[in-house]
């Protein structure tokens, strides 16, 4: 497969931008090879710069869950731009998408929009904080919550891909309070929230771990979560940027029947666009400023084009059957993936909810970071440079999720799963 100009592009990059990209992982180093350059995409289908095609795993990282240039999503946009790309200023879109995810998801009665996911989880910290007024934050190991100081703590995703423990340029008195505890280990959360739990602000999680892979939490962990931060008055603070809108409408929350005190949500409510927001009860969310003591604020926050975005984004995911059938082509990307695997002899585990999927080169059953730093990632570099060459695009990372979308169809899930059963083979010990 001809990559000459996606080279010639990222040699290019490389003087002018550091590492050659504005967010690190897409540097894909640590898989052996060099990225491609996009140059536009067409429903489950992107085409590099070298007008090579690839069935689009990555979906931008979690947020096209209908698909490249979905045609109702364009034309919202469009029609935004035509009006206006931003007034700093209040609009009626931002009313309604607020009122969108007020009502989908179980625990926001009120609702703010930020530009990324980094803002809403940076942000609900500083309001639990606030609430609060306690300092200490429980997260877990693997679990990304964005690039924020108090949060970049032994995070998964881009920060284990290139190695980094944490993050030069963050004070220690920065991540002072802030624990970072093993993900699904309840006896170890019990015992730390029956030392400090009376001095605890909120416990951050993914409700759903997309951040070291697809890691599931095991039965009782995220009723563990409830019933201690509410036993010591501590915030629950669900990180549903990815999981948010993609594994069901209402979120991993309507899933798994936890409500938690704040939602951080992201990507799929905008459609493509940047966009974050959080919320949460009302007497908690009437916090913020001007409404309240604690500050936050954002220039493009609620810009019209992201509200757009996210409205036409969250109306068609409203239609009768779309999850059923995102289910159900998730499970047979996933089960056809770990069948071919054992067919060929490889040790493979993983699984899907809603439109996420996981996929690990381990006998063993993942259910922490540790846990998925054990398995094969040697293995995977080489799979996943193979399956590239055969036009499948996937995260250039064993710590990430990846994804589907409501225009990946029978064809695009045969095309994935044959050319993973001849790679698999080539793969085979």
């Amino acid at each position: 497969m001809n990559r000459e100009k996606s080279k010639a592009l990222f040699e290019q990059a490389r003087k002018i931008i550091p590492g050659g990209v504005n967010s690190p992982v897409r540097a894909c180093a640590s898989v052996g090879t060099e990225p491609v350059f996009i140059e536009k995409g067409n429903g489950a289908v992107i085409f590099d710069a070298d007008g090579n095609s690839y069935i689009d795993y990555v979906g931008s990282w979690g947020p096209m869950i209908l698909g490249h240039a979905h045609p109702s999503v364009v034309q919202s946009i469009v029609q935004a731009a035509q009006e206006g790309t931003s007034f700093g200023a209040p609009t009626e879109m931002e009313t309604r998408l607020a009122q969108m995810v007020v009502d989908a998801v179980p625990s926001v009665e009120m609702v703010r929009m930020v530009n990324s996911g980094t803002e809403a989880t940076m942000s609900a910290i500083r309001l639990a904080r606030g609430y609060t007024g306690r300092d200490i934050i429980i997260k877990f190991d693997g679990c990304y919550h964005g690039h924020a100081d108090t949060l970049l703590v032994q995070a998964g995703s881009g920060v284990a891909t290139l190695n980094i423990p944490g993050s030069p340029g963050v004070p220690k008195s920065f991540v002072e309070y802030t624990l970072s505890l093993p993900f699904n280990d309840i006896e170890i959360l019990s015992k730390v929230m029956a030392e400090k739990g009376d001095k605890v602000a909120a416990i951050i999680v993914e409700p759903l771990a997309g951040n070291m892979g697809m890691v599931p939490p095991v039965p009782g962990f995220l009723q563990a979560l409830r019933d201690l931060t509410r036993k010591h008055g501590a915030f629950l603070i669900f990180d549903e940027v990815m999981t948010g809108f993609r594994v069901a409408y209402g979120g991993a929350q309507e899933k798994f029947g936890i409500t938690p005190d704040l939602t951080c949500l992201g990507k799929v409510i905008g459609g493509g666009l940047p966009v974050g927001a959080y919320g949460g009860r009302r007497e908690i969310m009437e916090k913020i400023a001007p409404q309240g003591p604690v500050y936050q604020a954002g220039t493009l926050s609620g810009n019209p084009l992201a509200m757009a975005a996210g409205i036409a984004t969250l109306t068609k995911l409203k239609e009768p059957g779309v999850y059923e059938a995102l289910e159900e082509r998730a499970g047979q990307l996933i089960n056809g993936l770990l069948n071919a695997a054992e067919d060929a002899g490889i040790p493979a585990t993983g699984g899907h909810m809603g439109a996420m999927l996981g996929l690990f080169f381990t006998d063993k059953a993942v259910r922490s970071f540790e846990d998925a730093k054990k398995s094969d990632t040697d293995r995977f570099s080489a799979y996943y440079r193979k399956m590239m060459g055969r036009g499948i695009y996937l995260a250039p990372s064993p710590f990430e999720a990846f994804f589907l979308s409501t225009a990946h169809k029978e064809e695009h899930i045969e095309a994935t799963l044959a050319a993973a059963g001849d790679i698999f083979r080539e793969l085979a010990p």
